[in-house]
């Protein structure tokens, strides 16, 4: 179905696909839902192609959507091995003062006993602001150290117009602020790197707690097919904000609603802009999950070459009407140096799709690569004779 024609550019090589009809197709336009919103961003995940964006590099206030950042720190420190779900925190006599009935809140008391678990619970599902307080401080020992650690996670996910001040979003002269490109960042992250804990914790409409049922305020679980989370977000100062994100048919969609004016504004926005990135845009698919898209020179290592996968299925976002050409360029620093991990990072996939800004996805190594030993040395440097 695709044309391969490898080149060679200045420290990249360069894989090029032409792909499919050369009609131009009309991108389609946005629902009207979201035409007065202050901020909005739509993201198609297997293509790395944004779908829709207004201002989404200008800073604003996240409200309880700072609670995604809390979640993405507390899975990472799990990952670590650092926390652990059936570790049992006591609730501090200051925080439980100070929070307890707090705006969205666990109503969690002094001295009360309480699992890692349904701190987090009560983090993703109700949007407990003393969850958020409790989990930060009894792991990381205070407030201030907590939002070090999300601002460290931040700058790791490249997340250049976000700052943390809060574990739970709470208002705080704007100290806190994030971008929309930024939350898709996040959220990206949040379900690909924790995709077990993702689907454990969001996209929940409900939870118990103390013989209390606590609810979700998603506007989109339970009404858009697929929707699965991710975290609203309301304060007088931010509006209704929003981090969202549904599959459906392979394809993942994250969007971000910043600064509606009401919850029935957020919730009507939320759902159409989800419909219309399902309806309005298809895949064509490019390469399957796990499968060798190229293959990278390597440096020093016990194989001369190693394959360049991708962990989902790779296709171009197109417009349901029309055609539209593709063209795919997969790249690296090269050659690569061993030792090379299996799943490591090491290259990226753009697409171009004419019309739009290119999508960008990354690539990872396909297996192991071993440090070069002598005899590999030998057999590599006869080998590179005769290539």
């Amino acid at each position: 179905e695709h044309a391969l024609k490898p080149v060679l550019t200045a420290a990249c090589a360069v894989l090029a696909i032409a792909a499919g009809a050369t009609a131009r197709a009309s991108l389609p336009a946005p629902p009207a839902e979201i035409s007065a919103l202050p901020v909005s961003m739509l993201y198609d995940a297997g293509s790395g192609q944004v779908l829709e964006a207004h201002r989404v590099d200008q800073p604003f206030l996240p409200a309880s959507i700072t609670k995604v950042m809390t979640a993405y720190v507390a899975f990472e420190e799990i990952r670590r091995g650092r926390l652990k779900l059936d570790q049992i925190v006591t609730v501090d006599a200051a925080t439980a003062a100070l929070w307890n009935g707090r705006g969205t809140s666990m109503y969690l008391r002094a001295g009360e006993t309480v699992p890692v678990d349904m701190l987090l619970r009560g983090i993703a599902t109700a949007s407990a602001n003393d969850a958020s307080v409790v989990l930060a401080q009894s792991h990381a020992g205070s407030v201030p150290a907590w939002t070090a650690l999300m601002n460290a996670e931040a700058r790791r996910l490249g997340m250049r117009e976000s700052r943390f001040s809060t574990p739970n979003g709470w208002p705080d002269e704007g100290a806190t602020y994030v971008s929309a490109r930024d939350l898709v960042k996040l959220g990206e992250a949040l379900i690909e790197r924790h995709p077990d804990l993702y689907r454990r914790y969001f996209g929940q409409k409900r939870m118990d707690w103390n013989g209390v049922t606590l609810t979700s305020h998603d506007p989109t679980v339970g009404v858009v097919p697929g929707a699965d989370g991710i975290k609203t977000g309301h304060t007088n100062e931010a509006g209704y904000n929003f981090l969202g994100s549904a599959r459906r048919d392979g394809r993942r969609l994250i969007m971000v609603i910043g600064g509606a004016k009401t919850e029935a504004e957020r919730a009507a926005a939320a759902r159409a802009l989800l419909e219309w990135g399902f309806s309005a845009w298809r895949a064509r698919p490019l390469f399957a999950a796990g499968k060798a898209v190229a293959q990278a020179r390597v440096q020093d290592g016990d194989a001369r070459q190693v394959p360049l996968v991708a962990r989902g299925p790779l296709y171009a976002a197109i417009p349901v009407q029309g055609e539209a050409p593709v063209r795919v360029t997969v790249s690296y620093r090269g050659p690569l140096v061993a030792p090379i991990a299996e799943g490591a990072e090491v290259a990226r996939m753009e697409i171009r799709v004419e019309g739009m800004a290119p999508g960008v996805v990354p690539l990872y190594a396909g297996k192991a690569v071993g440090k070069a030993g002598l005899l590999d040395r030998l057999v590599n440097g006869i080998a590179g004779w005769f290539a």
